[in-house]
């Protein structure tokens, strides 16, 4: 036995150097390893996390005053300020909610001044990224090279299934009132002499200043609203366009001169939503965005909802500019709140985020994603705390000063009506 030990020992004991030499080696067919992708978290973030506010439905949220350690987290949010390493930070605490399954949207670029020191850059993981898995390559390459609408000259950035005949002509001619389409500007010249129309057909519910909102009816107003939907596919890079606009209404904002009432920016929401959208589709043309008016068509479908007495979110998936501009619209809204709130008898003040929900009739799941993509909540001593540091609070309020166009609820005539009751349209 020994004897055979030492010959398999003297046989196979060879290392693999000693017979195989490296210009043996065919490297060309070497595969690498590849690195294990890591797990996003809610904060787009690889790695684990704490248990999040919103499997903690009752859970309290704290304010801390100057003189105060940071408070725990409950359903009743505090805010407070308190200074920390010579500068003063502001805690609220916030009440965390359950999570709700959440066609497109696009609107425009006003979100994007993030120099009040709110992260600019949308997630890349959830449900308010838009799903570019089933795009259509026919249907995102531009077919209009360019529109006359009124006294600007736009040129679409997407697809739009305007008439064939319309796609190989170098100007396509719109009425900027009624919004239909001609070929030719002589076209638009004879047109223009017979339509009436000075204002979008509807009924007009709010007017400020300059500015006006008129809300369209998508089966009484179905030319309308279709010639609406084939300008905004210009612009709406996920939106679906459907020919069939009954189920629609649409709330168009303009701005007012001696001419008449001009097409600034629109959007468009259910008559009858499961899922509670406020917003189906939402846009500012191009020759009026970065001026706020995105924000406004935002904090008008909010001000609408609040009529109604519910709260809303916006159809997702969001697009790039839509995420954009709802997450700087919910930041500022909710940072308004946050930092408005006062001592009451020398104690802290709490609110909870559904009261924030029912303030701001935004939703609740809303409300927690725009604070966990603030990087506000943190979790100590089995409490969730939101602290606001000098940078958010100096950044907002550069942000508020900036923002001077805003809604006034006493110009708003609005009355909702129960399309459920209206049987099928």
């Amino acid at each position: 036995i020994v004897i055979l030990f030492l010959f398999f020992f003297i046989l196979f004991n060879k290392r693999l150097d000693e017979w195989v030499t490296h210009d043996r080696l065919d490297l060309k067919k070497i595969q690498f390893p590849k690195k294990e992708a890591k797990t996003p978290t809610k904060n787009g973030l690889p790695g684990s996390r704490p248990s999040s506010p919103e499997r903690d439905v009752k859970r309290k949220v704290e304010v801390v005053s100057p003189a105060t350690p940071i408070p725990a987290v409950s359903e009743t949010t505090q805010a407070s300020v308190f200074p920390q390493n010579g500068s003063a930070r502001r805690a609220v605490a916030a009440q965390p909610g359950r999570k709700r399954k959440s066609n497109c949207l696009g609107t425009d670029e006003d979100s994007q001044d993030s120099s009040d020191g709110i992260p600019s850059a949308p997630r890349m993981t959830g449900s308010l990224v838009s799903d570019r898995s089933h795009d259509d390559i026919v249907t995102r390459m531009k077919n209009i090279e360019c529109i006359e609408l009124g006294r600007h000259r736009l040129k679409p950035w997407y697809f739009s299934p305007y008439p064939q005949e319309l796609t190989a002509l170098p100007v396509v001619y719109l009425c900027e009132f009624c919004l239909k389409y001609v070929k030719s500007l002589k076209c638009l010249q004879r047109h223009l002499m017979k339509c009436d129309l000075r204002h979008p057909p509807g009924n007009e519910i709010y007017r400020k200043g300059t500015i006006s909102f008129f809300e369209i009816d998508g089966r009484k107003n179905k030319s309308y609203s279709q010639n609406l939907c084939l300008l905004a596919k210009c612009f709406l890079d996920h939106k679906t366009l459907y020919y069939d606009t009954d189920p629609f209404l649409f709330y168009v904002m303009t701005e007012y001169d001696s001419k008449g009432f001009h097409i600034v920016g629109y959007f468009s929401k259910e008559k009858e939503s499961t899922e509670d959208y406020n917003v189906a589709c939402i846009l500012t043309l191009p020759p009026y965005q970065r001026r706020g008016y995105g924000k406004l068509l935002i904090e008008f479908s909010y001000e609408l909802s609040k009529v109604e007495g519910k709260t809303g979110t916006p159809e997702k998936p969001l697009s790039d500019l839509g995420l954009l501009s709802y997450r700087s619209y919910w930041s500022q809204t909710i940072l308004e709140i946050l930092m408005n709130l006062k001592l009451e008898n020398g104690e802290r003040p709490q609110i909870t985020i559904n009261e924030i929900s029912e303030i701001t009739s935004i939703k609740k799941e809303d409300v927690i994603s725009t604070l966990q993509y603030l990087n506000l909540i943190n979790y100590y001593k089995g409490q969730y705390i939101l602290t606001l540091s000098e940078d958010i609070v100096d950044g907002h309020e550069r942000a508020m000063l900036k923002r001077i166009l805003r809604i006034d609820s006493k110009c708003l005539h609005f009355t909702p009506k129960d399309w459920s009751k209206r049987g099928k349209w």
